[in-house]
Parts: structure tokens; C-alpha cells; sequence
């Protein structure tokens, strides 16, 4: 036997029995037993779960948490005990935050593992058997029937009217026929119907067949092969803070040793001295509560979307759907409703529109009749044949009496549906029913019913109809009938099927989703654009797109194939100019979405089948169905949608970039007091002078003020014009000149306030605990009116509307104001952070220190508004 890749679909029966070395009496037990040790069982590889132990000592991989484990070890050499127990505190704080916020590994190639049927029928030594699925090798005979899933991927050799569900790998909407006719060996995938594949559903009939392939070697261990491959990129908000914290490293090590060198070479600073004050300068700039402020912030944002139907698996997914340009999104059961629907009557009269149109001619009636009568689906059941199912959702929707029919004319004889004669014929009382492929009716058919009688059959017309009916990507079935003797109690399938009289033709399809146009809509005003990837046919995607707005008439898609014969600098062209892609596999929607990325483009792909999963991993953001999706497409994904609701998509959007302008907003706020610290130490060391504020009083200011005030900015409400902006570049950096200017303006501000109050207590008092305790609480109370400066980026923040907004930054107010007198008054507190008692008449200079901060920086913001300044745009253009 040979081990070569072998296209299965492309040898007839006997040449795929002996390529298997198989028989009509299976597998003996020792060549099953040889085979597994060759090929090994029919299972998929689990991935395996990192343990958390390692996922907790991740979050330590940082570089500012470098420099700041960096400053608590220099601390400990120096002997400053405190110092570094706070240091650390504060590095293991910010650890666990991350830790618990993280959540659960991925699951991904274990879930698809869970599609496989458990158990499967063969036939080995010559009689057939039950086993477990997972002990199928290549060569064994097995048979499949309707409710079965496919064990592995089989070459059919016997077929009796065998459909099968496989949307989960093709992303096709309806059952597929199948049969044991060879095909040619380019056949697409979803086109090979002499093949079942692991992991596909048999909706009707039964089939004997030989398995070709097991395990990792099927269609659907292929996809689990991809998904390990595939390496899911770092979001643009991580991107963003490790290029920040990159150059703030850089910036805090030069300025600390300039400290180091200068206290040094100029005052003659001992090195232990030198020391401590690089690491009150380390400690200064660095911000160590932001990480946890933007965690936090993701989190809140993961709490809003769920309360609009959004999961996110993954934290960093809220921000990256505020960067998202473009959706890829497949088309069955994500832009459609995964579920057929009549879209269409012909009648000689006319067309008629089932969905608003009332069916109530004599022609219509008829066909009406037929669909309920020739029909074994019975009203209120889930699962059967999804034409039938609509068939009588589409008599109901008429408000016709099915029971009351069929009891009136009782089912005498049946012709059930063949894939080889390709109708379904129904007898009652005189008269018979038929429904049909309309290619194999209308050769039936000698007339049609119009006007009440039954006049000749017009052949020609009926073609063009139906020709028309398909181009638009419906599914047509064709309904007749035929008055016969009443005492008739058979079907004769030559001579009573033929002189039929035609009744009409419906259209079926896959309906778009009634919210996804107003959806697209609003994607598009936001500037994000939507593709339609799909394994359906060109006609059926091109219809659905027509319809959502998403392609206008003269609108093309491109084909698996024609992306086949692309290179990648074709296909990465190709995949701006296009916005419907048909006959796509699970590679082509990889290579999409790299070919996408590759324009810089940050991208959210949804899906929900397993044939999804590998380009959902790889997309910037996945976003899976939760109803109707497979374990294997939610557990790739980093959002899925409880309500399976496209629409949901443009909340997460919205909501992403929310809180992105938080996370900006609390960056703007946090900023200026590292920068104020920072050079406060600095102007110290350069003047010869003691610290004005100690490595432990600043780890106090940075944490007080990011639980408390920065936190409050989390909670802002989302502004008025965030969903007609256009997505943020993804070269754009965390730090925009408008926010540069405001840190270097604000940082001047606070520093003098700081470095001032400190001389003053030393020049009129020499007490260096009451001028750190002063210059601490004058620098917390600029940050405190500061932070409502930043509430609002241009606009004044003194409107009523802007102070109450939030009510969490009162909150954080009133919690900062008590931490302080605690931090100022209370024994422990003086003991550790070197504080002491401050007069009452020092907290005038406190309260107006803050309240200058908060008017000069308004006075800032009007200039900027007056004379409209470029540099001071939010957005830095």
C-alpha cells in the first residue's frame, strides 16, 4: 500500500480497494493491529495546557518590571529593607492582577478533537461490528446512516439517497448529496461527492464505504495541524505599551545614571548615596500602577460587552476591536440565519414574495397543497430534511391548515426522494403530488395551471425563469400534479409520472440576518470595512452580498481556485480590491487574512464552523457564534457572540474603542506625576540637595493615585463621536504629541508646585519630614483637580454635565482624600513612609496649589480650542 498523499475522489471503487488492500469482508484483527502500530489511532493530538506555574511567572516579562525588580534588588544591597519590600509588593501586586485577568488556556485543537464520532460500524473477518471510532485504520469497511457523524474520512462505495451535512468544513448551508461516482482529481473539496470527511454529519440515507484516511491525516485533523501552526498575533495595544516601555527604559536608565554620575563628579555623593537616588529616580518615572489601571479598564470593557451579548475570552480582545479595519466574515450562519427559507415563488401568473406577499390564487393554493401533502416533515419538529422543514414553515407562514389537509387527504402511496430520479411523489385520494429537481420535472410535465385551467406547458419560459432564479443563488424546487382515479392505491413511476401538470417553481435560501445591513452600515460609516469569505457557491455569495449592501450589481468574487493560482503579492492585491470570496477552504481563508494583515490592516474574522478555526487564530481578533458555533471555532476565537448577532460585532467595536480613549485618558493623567517625580529627584541631585520625596513616598503617590483616581477614568462614558472616526493606525503610538505636550506641560506644573512647597518648609523650618509630607500632598492635589482636566480631551470640564458624568471620580476623590490624612496622621503610615503631622494652615497652600493646576490647564485648553493647534489634537495629527 502506498504512502503517498492519494486523491481518493479520484479512483473508482475497485482501484480504491486495492489501493487499501481491502475486501468485501473487511480487516482481519491482525492487519487492523498492523495497521494501528503504522498509522496510529484515529484521534487527534491534544495541545498541551502550559502549566500555571508558567502563565503566572509570564507576567513578570515586562522591562520596566525588570527595572523595578532591578531597583528592589539594589535597595535590599543598600540595607533600605522598606523600600524594597514595597517595591516588590507592588511588582507582585501587579503579577497577580495580570495572572487572574488572563484566564483560561486555549482549548482549540482539543475541541475539534471532540467533533470525532465516538463509535463506528465496521465489518472485519467478515462480520460487522460496533467499536470505538478511535480504533479505525485505513482499509476498514464502514457503513454510516442519517443522524450518524462521519468517523473518519471515507471513499464512498455504496450510496442510497445519502446527504450529508458538512457546513462545518466547507461552510456550506445546506446537506450535500452524496454518491460513489469517480470525480476528476482537481475537484474542489466541498465538490467531491464520492467522499464523506470526519467530523460531517449524515443527515439522510446510509452508505457503505472504506476508510481512506485516520486521525491527523483527515480533512479535519489537517485543520487541527494548521491551528498548531499558527501563531496568533499580539494585539495593537500591547504593541503600543511594549514600544513605550522600551523607550521609557531607555529614557529612565540615561537619567539615571546622569543622577548616579552627576551626585558624583559634582557633590560628591557616596556611592550608596548615588545609588539610592538613581533608584528614587527608576521609581519616579516609571508608572507602575498603569499596567494594572489598563487591566482593570480591559476588564470593565469585558463586563459592558457581556452585558451586550460579547464573551471575550481574552482580555486585550476589547481594545483590538477598537482597532479592527476590516471583518472577514463568513457567510453561513454569521451574515445568514444558517437556515432555508422559500425567498421565492414562480406560478404562471407572476413571482410572488412569500415573505410579504400573500399566496392565495388557485395556482398558489396548489402548490401550497403539494409542498404540505409530498412531504414528510411534521410542523413543530426539529432536525429533517431543511427543505421540507421550510416547506412547512412557508405553509404556515400562510396561515395553512397542515393537519386539517393531511387528514383530508391521507397518504395512500409514496415515492420517496432518490438522488437517481430526483423527485418525491405523494398519492392520496385522485390525486397525486409531486415535488422535484426541476431539471428531472419539467420533462414530466405536459401542462401548466394558469388561469384557473390547465393550458400547454411553456418549456422554454420555465428555463428562463429558473436560469434567472439560480443566478441569484437560490435553491429551486419545482411542484406538480396529477389528477388520477380515485380508486388508485400505487404509484406506477413510468406511467403515472409522466403528462404532469406544472404548478410552479420556489426559490430557497439562507436569509441574511434582519440586523446585519444596518450592521454593515454602521462598520462602514465607522471605517471598517466587511469581506465575505464562504465555502458556498459564487452565485449563492454573490446574491447574499448584493443583498447586504456589501457589493453592488457589478460586483464580482473571486473563487478558491482563481486564489490557488495567485502568488501572494497577487492575492494580498486581490484581497483589498474584492469583497466576496466563494469555494473558500480553510487555507484560502489563512491566506486571506495574512494576505489582509499584510496591508496593515487589523483584522476580525468570524466563524463558526471548524473549517474557521485556523484564520480565526490567526486574525487579530476571532470572533466566534456561541448558539450555533462549533466548541472548535468558539474555543480559537477571542470574543464569541452569545447571541449569535452580527450586529453584536459593531457593539465590541464601539466599545473597543472606548476603551482605548480610557486607556489614553489615564496614561494623560498618570504621566505628569512620574514626570513631575522624576524631576523633582533629578533637580535634587543637580542642586546638591536631599530627595524631596523618598523611593517609598513615591511608590505611595504612583499606587494611591492609580486605585483610586486613574481607575475612576475606566468608568468615563463613551464619547459622542466615537463611531465616526476611522480605525486608529496601527503605526500610531501610545504617545501622540498632544498627549507629549500635555505630560511636559502638566509635569512642569506639579514639579514646581512640589520643589517649591519642599523649599519652603526647609528654608522657614529645616524639618525634612513635615517639606517631604507637604511636597507629597501638594503634588496628590494637583493630580486630584488635574484628573478632571482630563475627563474631557478639548472641552471645558467645568460644565455641570462634565463634573457629573462619573460619579466613580467623585468617589475616588473622596477615597484619595482619606487615604491621604491616613498617610499623613496615622502612626503606621508616618512610621513607613517617613510623614509627619502638617499643620491646617499648610493645607490652604495644599487646596490652591490643586485648584491653580486645574484653571491653568483649562486656560490651555481654550487657547487650543481658540486658536486651533494641529500639535494639540487628541489624535496626534
Amino acid at each position: 500500500m502506498s504512502n503517498k498523499p492519494t486523491a481518493w475522489h479520484a479512483l473508482d471503487t475497485d482501484a480504491a480497494i486495492s489501493e487499501l488492500d481491502s475486501s468485501g469482508d473487511g480487516l482481519s484483527d491482525q492487519e487492523v493491529a498492523r495497521r494501528l502500530e503504522i498509522h496510529g489511532a484515529n484521534s487527534l493530538p491534544r495541545p498541551p495546557k502550559p502549566p500555571a506555574l508558567l502563565r503566572f511567572l509570564a507576567q513578570f516579562h515586562n522591562v520596566l518590571i525588570y527595572v523595578l525588580m532591578a531597583a528592589g534588588v539594589i535597595a535590599a544591597l543598600l540595607g533600605e529593607w522598606i523600600d524594597t519590600a514595597v517595591i516588590l509588593a507592588v511588582v507582585l501586586i501587579n503579577a497577580v492582577i495580570g495572572f487572574v485577568q488572563e484566564g483560561k488556556a486555549e482549548r482549540a485543537m482539543e475541541a475539534i478533537g471532540d467533533m470525532l464520532a465516538p463509535k463506528a460500524r465496521v465489518r472485519r473477518d467478515g462480520r460487522w461490528q460496533e467499536i470505538d471510532s478511535e480504533n479505525l485504520v485505513p482499509g476498514d469497511l464502514v457503513k454510516v446512516k442519517a443522524g450518524d457523524r462521519v468517523p473518519a474520512d471515507i471513499r464512498l462505495l455504496e450510496a442510497h439517497d445519502l446527504r450529508v451535512d458538512q457546513a462545518a468544513l466547507t461552510g456550506e448551508s445546506l446537506p450535500v448529496d452524496k454518491n460513489p461516482e469517480t470525480l476528476d482529481s482537481d475537484t474542489d473539496l466541498a465538490d467531491r461527492d464520492c467522499m464523506i470527511y470526519s467530523g460531517s454529519m449524515t443527515t439522510n440515507g446510509q452508505a457503505t464505504g472504506l476508510v481512506a484516511v485516520t486521525g491527523s491525516n483527515t480533512e479535519l485533523g489537517r485543520i487541527s495541524g494548521m491551528l498548531s501552526e499558527v501563531q496568533t498575533l499580539t494585539t495593537p495595544l500591547l504593541q503600543r505599551i511594549n514600544r513605550f516601555a522600551k523607550a521609557l527604559t531607555v529614557v529612565i536608565l540615561l537619567f539615571a545614571t546622569l543622577a548616579v554620575s552627576t551626585g558624583a563628579l559634582l557633590h560628591g555623593l557616596a556611592l550608596s548615596e548615588g545609588l539610592l537616588a538613581g533608584i528614587a529616580l527608576a521609581v519616579a518615572a516609571i508608572p507602575e500602577g498603569l499596567p494594572a489601571i489598563i487591566t482593570i479598564t480591559l476588564a470593565i470593557g469585558v463586563q459592558r460587552m457581556a452585558s451586550r451579548q460579547a464573551i471575550i475570552r481574552r482580555l486585550p480582545a476589547v481594545e483590538t476591536l477598537g482597532s479592527v479595519s476590516i471583518i472577514c466574515s463568513d457567510k453561513t450562519g454569521t451574515l445568514t440565519r444558517n437556515e432555508l427559507k422559500a425567498r421565492r415563488i414562480a406560478l404562471c401568473s407572476g413571482e410572488i414574495n412569500p415573505e410579504s406577499d400573500a399566496v392565495d390564487s388557485a395556482a398558489g393554493q396548489g402548490l401550497l397543497r403539494a409542498a404540505v401533502l409530498c412531504n414528510d416533515h411534521e410542523p413543530g419538529h426539529d432536525g429533517g430534511d431543511p427543505l421540507e422543514r421550510a416547506l412547512i414553515e412557508l405553509a404556515e407562514s400562510q396561515s395553512l391548515d397542515i393537519t386539517g389537509l393531511r387528514r383530508e387527504n391521507p397518504r395512500l402511496a409514496l415515492i420517496p426522494f432518490s438522488s437517481d430520479h430526483k423527485y418525491m411523489a405523494s398519492l392520496s385520494h385522485g390525486l397525486l403530488t409531486v415535488k422535484g429537481a426541476p431539471e428531472a420535472l419539467l420533462e414530466r410535465c405536459a401542462t401548466q395551471f394558469q388561469s384557473g385551467e390547465n393550458r400547454e406547458l411553456e418549456l422554454e419560459s420555465w428555463h428562463q425563469r429558473l436560469d434567472e432564479m439560480a443566478a441569484e443563488g437560490l435553491r429551486v424546487l419545482a411542484f406538480a400534479e396529477k389528477r388520477v382515479d380515485e380508486s388508485k392505491n400505487s404509484i406506477d413511476s413510468n406511467r403515472d409520472m409522466q403528462d404532469l401538470n406544472l404548478l410552479g417553481l420556489v426559490g430557497f435560501a439562507d436569509p441574511p440576518r434582519e440586523e446585519v445591513p444596518e450592521a454593515i452600515a454602521a462598520c462602514q460609516s465607522a471605517g471598517v470595512k466587511v469581506k465575505m469569505i464562504t465555502g458556498d457557491h459564487a452565485t449563492t455569495a454573490l446574491a447574499i452580498a448584493r443583498e447586504l449592501g456589501l457589493t453592488d450589481a457589478e460586483g464580482k468574487a473571486i473563487s478558491g481556485r482563481e486564489i490557488d493560482a495567485m502568488d501572494d503579492a497577487e492575492l494580498e492585491q486581490a484581497s483589498i480590491d474584492c469583497d466576496v470570496f466563494a469555494r473558500a477552504t480553510p487555507e484560502h481563508k489563512l491566506r486571506l487574512v495574512k494576505a489582509l494583515q499584510a496591508h496593515g490592516e487589523v483584522i476580525a474574522m468570524t466563524g463558526d464552523g471548524a473549517n474557521d478555526a485556523p484564520a480565526l487564530k490567526r486574525a487579530d481578533i476571532g470572533v466566534a457564534m456561541g448558539i450555533k458555533g462549533t466548541e472548535a471555532s468558539r474555543q480559537a476565537s477571542e470574543m464569541v457572540l452569545a447571541d449569535d448577532n452580527f450586529a453584536t460585532i459593531v457593539n465590541g467595536v464601539e466599545e473597543g474603542r472606548g476603551v482605548y480613549d480610557n486607556i489614553r485618558k489615564a496614561v494623560l493623567f498618570v504621566l505628569p506625576t512620574n514626570a513631575a517625580q522624576a524631576a523633582v529627584i533629578l533637580l535634587a541631585v543637580l542642586a546638591g540637595l536631599t530627595l524631596p520625596i523618598t523611593p517609598v513616598q513615591i511608590l505611595w503617590v504612583n499606587m494611591a493615585i492609580a486605585i483610586t483616581l486613574a481607575l475612576s477614568l475606566a468608568f468615563e462614558p463613551l464619547e459622542d463621536d466615537i463611531m465616526h472616526r476611522q480605525p486608529r493606525p496601527l503605526d500610531q503610538g501610545l504617545i501622540s504629541s498632544f498627549i507629549l505636550t500635555r505630560v511636559i506641560w502638566v509635569g512642569a506644573l506639579l514639579t514646581a508646585g512640589t520643589f517649591l512647597a519642599y523649599n519652603h518648609i526647609l528654608d522657614t523650618l529645616d524639618d525634612i519630614d513635615l517639606a517631604r509630607t507637604l511636597a507629597v500632598n501638594v503634588l496628590v492635589a494637583g493630580q486630584i483637580t488635574y484628573l478632571f482636566n482630563c475627563r474631557r480631551w478639548q472641552q471645558p470640564s467645568f460644565t455641570a454635565s462634565a463634573m457629573l458624568a462619573n460619579g466613580w471620580a467623585w468617589v475616588s476623590v473622596s477615597m484619595l482624600v482619606v487615604m491621604q490624612l491616613a498617610f499623613t496622621y496615622m502612626p503606621w503610615f508616618q512610621t513607613v513612609f517617613g510623614t509627619t503631622y502638617l499643620p491646617l494652615d499648610y493645607w490652604f497652600m495644599v487646596l490652591a496649589f490643586g485648584l491653580l493646576v486645574f484653571v491653568l490647564v483649562e486656560v490651555e485648553k481654550l487657547l487650543t480650542r481658540k486658536f486651533k493647534l494641529r500639535w494639540a489634537a487628541p489624535d496626534g495629527r
